[in-house]
């Protein structure tokens, strides 16, 4: 299932092909430096099966980041519905991502992340797209903000997720896009 492109990637429903890479990018120190674990094989298989099966029931979660040319998964990058009460209202949607560290610094998240925020507004019409980051995580804060995303000042918070083993990682600074409620004109 495809989800969308852009001019070098394909954004799309992981296939039995990409589970090695989904193994390689859960489990990876630099890749997973911001979060508390590295996921076993088994954990990965489980998530893996379970967000596939997410996007091809809901069109939802994070879809496999792909060479356009090659179809070769180096990540991946998504709109998955996340569940933090108390933090954000009920509903609401995320967009996330992971990639390999061979292909970090070409620009692949930000080209795939600017098309998924473009897809929210005019294909799904969700009224707002949320992102949040460990504080100190400045290659995704920068992210965020190059797709036009804005931080939201005094609505940091401590993810109930993270364990008290790793006060480091527990604080995360959040940020939003809000779509006009203009109607969309279409060609």
């Amino acid at each position: 299932m495809l989800i969308v492109e852009t001019e070098r990637l394909i954004l799309r429903n992981w296939q039995e092909e990409d589970r090695n890479l989904f193994y390689e990018i859960n489990r990876d120190e630099k890749v997973m430096e911001f979060f508390p674990f590295r996921r076993s094989h088994a954990e990965c298989d489980t998530l893996f099966d379970r967000n596939r099966d997410m996007i091809s029931e809901t069109g939802l979660g994070f879809y496999a980041l792909a060479d356009r040319t090659t179809n070769e998964a180096m990540g991946f990058c998504g709109l998955s519905p996340v569940d933090l009460p108390g933090i954000l209202p009920e509903g609401a949607i995320e967009i996330g991502w992971r990639l390999a560290t061979r292909f970090w610094g070409r620009g692949y998240v930000t080209e795939a992340a600017s098309r998924l925020i473009e897809y929210a507004r005019a294909d799904l019409r969700l009224p707002t797209v949320y992102a949040f980051a460990v504080d100190g995580n400045h290659r995704s804060t920068a992210v965020m903000q190059r797709i036009g995303m804005q931080r939201l000042a005094g609505q940091d918070f401590d993810h109930p997720k993270v364990p008290d083993t790793h006060p480091h990682l527990k604080r995360h600074v959040l940020f939003r896009i809000q779509f006009d409620s203009t109607p969309i004109r279409t060609r």
